[in-house]
């Protein structure tokens, strides 16, 4: 007798991508993401893979005749993707610094930074190696700190991001679609 489902278990670090606000959003597992809109830009090799956090915070609603809560209010939520994007890129420091400038000179690219205040949210996409879930987080804004240890050996440099996702103003701040085997 089965225990669960094999068919659901998600293995694999995936694919992220980046696209401006207000792309085209995948709404199927097969299309490839450059198909759905030339926005889409894969972000290439991390370190460790993503992490998606979801948390709310709440309160509990008491009064002097009971012992235990009433209800349960519950007060904000915060969602996040964490991951180390291990190629060292201008577009990567733009992903990571939300903006800036990158110019292409002869042999060379240049990146500067945004200008504070000037920082641009930001559409991530992210993909299952096995085809089996995508994810849409359709406002982003980095900001986790920026840190690139440069060391000896099989040591690689990353650009870490922290994306905090915020309310998009005309949908749910992410979609995931998943494979019908993971409908259970």
């Amino acid at each position: 007798m089965a225990r669960g489902n094999p068919g659901a278990l998600a293995l694999g670090p995936g694919k992220l991508y980046i696209a401006v606000l207000g792309t085209t959003e995948p709404t199927d597992l097969t299309t490839p993401w450059a198909s759905v809109s030339a926005s889409w830009i894969p972000l290439g090799y991390t370190a460790e893979g993503s992490t998606f956090n979801y948390s709310v915070d709440s309160e509990n609603v008491e009064v002097a005749e009971e012992l235990d809560p009433i209800a349960v209010a519950l007060t904000s939520r915060e969602m996040n993707l964490d991951f180390a994007l291990a190629e060292i890129t201008a577009r990567n420091l733009k992903t990571a610094l939300n903006g800036g400038t990158i110019t292409a000179g002869s042999g060379i690219v240049t990146f500067e930074p945004p200008d504070l205040g000037e920082e641009t949210r930001t559409m991530l996409g992210w993909e299952s190696e096995d085809a089996t879930e995508r994810w849409v987080y359709r406002k982003c804004l980095q900001v986790g700190g920026m840190e690139m240890s440069r060391q000896k050996g099989a040591s690689k440099a990353t650009i870490s991001c922290s994306f905090k996702l915020e309310k998009p103003a005309a949908a749910k701040a992410f979609k995931a679609i998943l494979d019908v085997a993971r409908a259970a």
